[in-house]
């Protein structure tokens, strides 16, 4: 009887160790499948692929960024997204790379075609948020590959009026090398260039001509085109060169020796006869300013005088008499600036064609 009520309490607390054990187990089991989803999510799935692609754009690595599997795009995919193909891989690089800080990890969802990742960033001091769509690329060992779905690439397609050299992020380009039209692309055709997203793209001019700043788009969404239209302001130094052009113009039309010189924006007109070569000066120079004009420049009508000395003969008794006139006119004129950087001015009257 002692033995069997000895046996009882063993069995007793074996079975409450065993419990233990079991509890023990399953909280082990539990912690292991936690840390095993935490290490999956931040080493291995969805999440951490965009993560490590932003952090290559971060570190300004482009070239890293454009090796990840699916950012990289062919051209008849860009067609098919409604993309020029002849867009200009210029901005892919890391002098044209802005700030990208703050990178947060939002939402992961199973989305159609994939997984779409959400994520927040400061781009330049911007807050902004974009959306990728990921999809799995095969297995390496045990952990999935991935690459994204959809290209994270976009495009800004560039209207810079007025120049042809500007800076994207402080990278320096010239449209005319960037352009599928090179030196013969219009100077308002939009310019079409592919850059990361989400990314800041400002857009400065700083040349001897014009000035401009303060332009930019934040590019936050794969495959969109983004319109980004610049109109740069004329340097005075630019003006004061027209200015220039404009009186050296209208002091050599003061060297012919006819009442109407020719091309010129100003004359005299008389039913009599002259008896002596007329004397042209300029006496009063046009104060000339210089707007936009499409993509290229203009001269607005502006006033000036010229003033005429001439003995006029008259066809009636043929008495001579001097005359000594000041000669209102106006004048306007269309600049365009040349392949190699020099300006073109042409001068003329309102309501007739301007001449070189």
């Amino acid at each position: 009887m002692e033995r069997a009520r000895s046996s009882a309490p063993r069995r007793s607390r074996l079975g409450v160790d065993l419990a233990m054990l079991v509890v023990v187990g399953l909280m082990l089991v539990a912690a292991i499948g936690a840390g095993g989803a935490t290490l999956y999510q931040q080493f291995y799935g969805p999440s951490a692929f965009v993560t490590r692609y932003l952090d290559l754009l971060s570190s300004g690595r482009a070239a890293d960024a454009l090796r990840v599997p699916g950012v990289a795009i062919d051209r008849e995919i860009l067609e098919e997204s409604g993309i020029d193909p002849a867009a200009s891989e210029a901005m892919l690089r890391r002098a044209a790379l802005a700030p990208l800080t703050d990178v947060k990890v939002e939402s992961e969802e199973q989305a159609e075609g994939g997984t779409a990742v959400t994520v927040s960033y400061e781009a330049s001091g911007h807050a902004g948020t974009s959306t990728f769509l990921i999809e799995q690329d095969g297995w390496a060992g045990v952990t999935p590959n991935w690459r994204f779905a959809e290209s994270p690439l976009a495009v800004v397609e560039l209207t810079v009026r007025g120049v042809d050299q500007f800076a994207m992020n402080g990278f320096e380009v010239d449209r005319r090398q960037v352009s599928a039209a090179g030196a013969e692309a219009d100077a308002i055709d939009p310019l079409p260039l592919l850059v990361f997203t989400p990314g800041l793209y400002a857009v400065t001019v700083d040349t001897p001509i014009a000035t401009a700043s303060g332009h930019g788009v934040l590019a936050d969404t794969p495959l969109a085109v983004t319109p980004l239209d610049v109109q740069t302001t004329p340097t005075d130094e630019f003006v004061e060169v027209v200015q220039q052009r404009v009186e050296e113009f209208l002091t050599a039309c003061t060297t012919q020796d006819v009442l109407l010189p020719t091309a010129c924006p100003f004359g005299l007109r008389v039913t009599d006869r002259i008896s002596s070569p007329p004397k042209w000066s300029i006496a009063t120079q046009p104060q000339v300013t210089v707007t936009p004009d499409g993509g290229q420049w203009q001269i607005p009508t502006t006033d000036a005088v010229a003033h005429v000395e001439v003995e006029i003969q008259s066809l009636f008794d043929g008495s001579i008499d001097p005359v000594s006139e000041d000669v209102p006119f106006q004048l306007n004129g269309t600049i365009a600036i040349l392949p190699d950087g020099s300006a073109s001015i042409k001068i003329g009257s309102p309501g007739e064609p301007p001449v070189d």
